[in-house]
């Protein structure tokens, strides 16, 4: 039996019409996967990228939960700024567990000839590390390292350092460096450290010393900008989540007006996990982006399939098969092809961790624990087989209405028509379904639903485009020149590459115009030169008695230069508008504030760069209810209005104070500036210190080096932070993250690629058939190239521009809302990507026009 009359023969229960288009849509598959190739690998590379990125994620996330203990350096960790714990804390601490104390702060550290260099410092007892193992190389000791000893050259604390300060100022071990007025001798050097990703980027290389080497050196004055970290490892028939949260909630209730910072096992570093999600989530949606522009391949492969097909879907409606009957055939083809290609994405996404952990091992920083996560790949599987389906269910939809006689009849074009009802809302469930996945499972809804949002506008715009650029070409007068007319006329014709190659490659061009974009602005922001009038120093920890002398002693050593002082305290807010800091519920972009402490100040002036925008200053001598002045974002983020009361934690006491005004803050100045600024009267008699800036009218490398060292001769308690070394510390941070954006965007970037050719290749046949005709009537394969060359051109041209236009817009959108800083469009990135357009595109095109014109006249004309 034929099988097209088995169709025909075949009784119509659901059950066995779906077995049947299961087995014709195998049987068409048995010749072959020609035309497939693309959407295979569209789909495969989208899904591998999701996979992959997934995978990496939970892997990491494993890890980071499985050494939870020993990133946090016990099983809670309980922080205080600028002051150490009381006598009745401590023993609280103590009565639970084993307890370890560091202190870590900033110093300048001096090597024997008078070079200087701003160091980590971090000072520890002899617990340390309760968790965990210090690597240093050579090994010793804990106690026999920080010791104090006694030589020839007199007595030092022992420490152990950073290789890059070694580095720095050409030390070896045994060599001495003088951090403030105490003495240390280099007795090894740091490998690694066990609870190093619970501290967060640091600006200078470390300094491991004792706590008692701390205290010789003088740094500690009152106010000074220490955190002091109490750990507390619980005995081992405890040491279970259940009793860490049960001491942190202990702490609260006993303790309520401490002032912790408190983390369990389970959080051991909260920014880093967040980093890492909104990372993970931010290259996932350029992973659906690779998707997406890959969707625009699997409705060119499943519309140039049914188009080669078409004496078959022929056959099969000439001998009874419904409409609906072809449509469950082809669909199922399609199911079948993104499963394929959805499971080699799988397989190399699912690898990923493996291969990321035996390539690197122990030479990665994080925690990697590689897995087979099924719930990360099944989610890539859903999106793999959704996106299939969005973009191939309108070419299937259309093959319902198609007659017979107008499918034996096509030869060159096809009159197609909007699928039926039916078919959309099939198609609108799907895309529905694939909206939801993407922001219901986003870590950042709102971020999630902006990516989709744009995404529908793009490919709106994008199919707008096509639609112009064919209208445009349509109404242009007719010029005699043989090749542009011809050009313009392929443009608009019926089955014209148009909307195709504009779709195809648009996307992928707004993905790498965004990237290229933010790149240049992060580096111009963190690499480049400092904006204008920045300061050239930052001056922390001067001690309150000494402000006035050191602002004195800079104008003097510096004339030329300006200096700005101000004091400056740490608080955490615990409180607003009569609710807990944790039952706030702040804006996702402002939930950093309640985070961890912030700096603090009171002043009776506005500060240089700001401007109140509600409300009205105090006055300079104003001594009555605490007012504070708070940043508008965030007050907006927080929900907070004039007369909201605000509860600060400042050294173990809760302060409110009554919002008096809000303030817009520019700090892309990088001046000294603050969310918080309380009236004058707000810390009468707290302890603190001063920080200071210093900015240069003409900076150079010799001027800074004078200062710092002039600086430390005279106020060697003073850490002197230069603000261009401290944004290339967080610039090389960018630039790794830039790195992995831009590796994720390589994805998207072959997908376009893929998609165009494979779209130029659906309309192999056409051009075959255009050239043919055309060198039977005359033309040259030089004026034909010429023509084809023209058309590419024009095409790749508009699409370029649209996606610079577009690319520009959504860069501009993230870098200045989502990241808060300034942009400045860059020009030669965006030369750059037009050309790479206009090349890639002339390139595959005129690539798939020499085959065209190299077939053989006689066999087409003989099948017209």
């Amino acid at each position: 039996m034929s099988l097209a009359s088995s169709l025909a023969a075949v009784p119509a229960s659901r059950s066995h019409a779906t077995s049947l288009a299961l087995r014709y849509a195998l049987r068409e598959l048995r010749s072959g996967l020609r035309g497939f190739y693309v959407f295979i690998a569209c789909i495969a590379l989208g899904v591998m990228a999701i996979a992959g990125v997934g995978s990496v994620a939970a892997s990491l996330g494993e890890g980071l939960a499985r050494e939870g203990r020993t990133l946090l350096g016990g099983d809670v960790a309980f922080s205080l700024i600028q002051r150490e714990a009381r006598p009745g804390e401590v023993a609280f601490l103590r009565s639970r567990g084993e307890v370890s104390l560091a202190a870590t702060l900033r110093g300048m550290a001096r090597s024997d000839d008078g070079r200087l260099a701003l160091v980590e410092l971090k000072a520890v007892d002899r617990a340390y590390p309760l968790l965990g193992e210090l690597t240093l190389k050579p090994k010793m000791p804990v106690a026999d390292l920080l010791a104090e000893r006694q030589d020839s050259l007199g007595s030092a604390f022992g420490a152990a350092a950073d290789s890059i300060l070694l580095a720095r100022l050409d030390l070896k071990i045994g060599d001495r460096l003088t951090v403030g007025n105490a003495t240390f001798q280099i007795r090894s050097v740091v490998v690694a450290e066990p609870d190093k990703l619970a501290g967060g980027v640091g600006l200078g290389p470390r300094f491991l010393i004792s706590e008692a080497g701390l205290r010789a050196t003088g740094l500690l004055q009152p106010g000074s900008l220490v955190r002091w970290i109490y750990r507390v490892r619980l005995p081992d028939s405890a040491a279970n989540d259940r009793a860490a949260n049960a001491l942190v909630s202990d702490a609260r209730n006993t303790l309520p007006e401490a002032g912790w910072e408190i983390r369990s096992r389970g959080n051991a570093s909260p920014q880093l996990e967040r980093t890492i999600n909104r990372f993970t989530q931010f290259l996932t949606l350029v992973g659906l982006a690779a998707l997406l522009v890959g969707g625009v391949g699997v409705a060119n492969a499943v519309k140039s399939h049914i188009d080669r097909r078409r004496d078959v879907i022929a056959a099969f409606k000439a001998l009874g098969a419904t409409g609906r009957d072809v449509f469950t055939i082809y669909l199922t083809q399609v199911v079948l092809l993104a499963t394929v290609g959805s499971v080699i994405g799988l397989v190399a996404g699912g690898a990923l961790p493996f291969a990321i952990v035996g390539v690197f091992g122990k030479l990665l920083p994080l925690p990697v624990v590689p897995a087979l996560h099924l719930d990360e790949l099944a989610l890539s599987f859903i999106y793999g087989l959704l996106t299939a389906l969005a973009f191939g269910l309108w070419p299937l939809g259309r093959v319902h209405d198609v007659p017979v006689a107008a499918l034996f009849r096509e030869a060159v074009s096809s009159e197609w028509h909007r699928p039926r009802w039916g078919y959309l809302a099939l198609m609108a469930v799907v895309i529905g379904l694939l909206i939801a996945v993407a922001i219901g499972l986003a870590y950042d809804k709102r971020v999630a639903a902006v990516f989709v949002a744009s995404s529908i506008v793009v490919f709106a715009l994008l199919r707008g485009i096509a639609a112009g650029l064919m209208a445009l070409a349509r109404r242009l007068p007719r010029t005699r020149i043989t090749m542009l007319r011809l050009a313009i006329a392929n443009i608009y014709r019926p089955g014209a590459l148009t909307p195709s190659v504009v779709m195809s490659l648009g996307l992928g061009l707004a993905v790498l115009v965004t990237i290229t974009q933010i790149d240049g602005n992060l580096r111009r922001q963190f690499l480049a030169a400092l904006p204008d009038r920045a300061p050239s120093f930052y001056f922390i920890d001067i001690p309150t008695g000494e402000a006035e002398r050191f602002d004195a002693f800079l104008k003097q050593t510096a004339p030329q230069s300006t200096v700005e002082d101000v004091p400056m305290l740490r608080g955490r807010i615990v409180g607003a508008r009569g609710v807990k800091a944790e039952e706030l519920n702040p804006s996702s972009d402002i939930e950093w504030v309640l985070q961890s402490d912030r700096g603090l100040t009171y002043t009776g002036e506005i500060p240089k760069g700001s401007k109140v925008v509600e409300g009205q200053w105090w006055s300079a001598d104003y001594d009555g209810k605490p007012l504070v002045s708070i940043e508008k974002k965030i007050a907006d983020g927080l929900r907070l209005k004039i007369g909201d009361e605000i509860v600060v934690n400042v050294l173990g006491r809760d302060i409110p104070a009554t919002i008096g005004n809000m303030r817009t803050v520019d700090w892309q100045g990088l001046g000294i500036n603050f969310a918080l600024v309380f009236s004058p009267n707000t810390f009468k008699g707290a302890p603190h210190t001063h920080i200071a800036t210093l900015t240069e009218a003409h900076p150079d490398s010799a001027g800074d080096a004078r200062i710092i060292k002039s600086v430390a001769d005279a106020f060697p308690m003073v850490t002197s932070v230069r603000v261009r070394e401290a944004l290339e510390t967080i610039g090389t941070v960018v630039t790794n993250l830039v790195l992995a954006i831009r590796g994720a965007s390589t994805v998207t970037l072959i997908s376009a690629i893929l998609v165009l050719g494979g779209a130029l290749a659906a309309g192999h046949r056409h051009r075959v058939y255009d050239a043919v005709i055309l060198k039977t009537l005359g033309a040259t394969r030089a004026r034909l190239l010429g023509a084809y060359a023209l058309e590419y051109l024009m095409i790749g041209f508009a699409t370029a521009v649209f996606g610079v236009i577009a690319g520009s817009i959504a860069a501009w959108l993230i870098v200045t809302r989502l990241m808060t800083l300034s942009f400045i469009w860059q020009a030669g990135s965006a030369a750059g990507v037009v050309a790479a357009a206009l090349i890639v595109t002339v390139g595959l095109g005129l690539a798939g026009t020499l085959l065209a014109l190299n077939q053989k006249p006689a066999t087409v004309l003989r099948n017209l």
